[in-house]
């Protein structure tokens, strides 16, 4: 008689480890070293507002949740800026400084949530790009305090998240796993919880600080009543001269 064999689950690995995993060897998502084509149309966006000077030689960038640098690179290449950026992936931070070398950027390896290493009204951009959404309700808070803190008057902050509105994923996530705060799923991935703004709250969210400037928001990808891609919202967003 043959003995019954029970198949181990595979351990799931959450937060700093999950992505130090992912960065080492990616299983679940596609990790670029290209600069996201939504930071380049940002750039683009503030030229034509005749807004170079937040681009300017040796000006300065912070990215939470900068992951391998690929953004804080491209600024630095393309506009000679200098950068902070932060992540909680060491691996990432690793990836990110030798990618950097002779680029005048620094990073830390950090939770987006701490305080930002940066000093007052030091940096002309702040971005905020797929980073926020893992904090909770005092760390989005706190994450938007600190970088407009750290913002000169009229730099901007550019966000980019997932969108709530007419998402037919967030729906099946929020009502398949539902996290304890309203408006959060635990993701089935990662095992970690994430939140989710409609546009009128990230708005309203962000207009307690900001003035926003511009939105863009992706299409509903849903075909045939099948969701395809998740819906994600850019925001610029602009500190107000004193």
């Amino acid at each position: 008689m043959k003995p019954n064999f029970v198949k181990k689950k595979k351990r799931k690995v959450h937060g700093a480890t999950f992505w130090d995993q992912e960065y080492t060897n990616p299983e679940h998502l596609k990790l670029s070293e290209k600069e996201s084509g939504d930071l380049a149309k940002f750039t683009r966006w503030i030229i034509r507002r005749e807004r170079g000077d937040l681009l300017a030689p040796g000006a300065s960038v912070i990215d939470a949740g900068c992951g391998n640098g690929r953004n804080l690179i491209y600024l630095a290449k393309e506009f000679n800026m200098k950068g902070v950026g932060v992540d909680i992936s060491s691996a990432a931070i690793a990836q990110a400084k030798r990618a950097s070398v002779d680029l005048s950027i620094k990073y830390q390896i950090g939770n987006a949530s701490d305080p930002v290493p940066a000093e007052d009204e030091s940096q002309t951009l702040a971005l905020d790009m797929m980073t926020s959404h893992f904090l909770d309700k005092i760390g989005r808070e706190r994450l938007r305090d600190e970088l407009f803190r750290s913002l000169v008057p009229g730099g901007y902050l550019f966000i980019k998240t997932f969108l709530k509105d007419n998402d037919l994923h967030t729906k099946r996530l929020l009502a398949d796993s539902p996290g304890q705060e309203d408006g959060s799923y635990i993701h089935p991935v990662m095992g970690v919880a994430e939140y989710v703004y409609s546009e009128e709250e990230l708005v309203a969210f962000l207009e307690e600080k900001f003035i926003v400037r511009k939105i863009y928001r992706s299409h509903k990808h849903a075909f045939k009543g099948r969701a395809r891609k998740r819906r994600t919202i850019s925001i610029y967003a602009e500190k107000d001269y004193r």
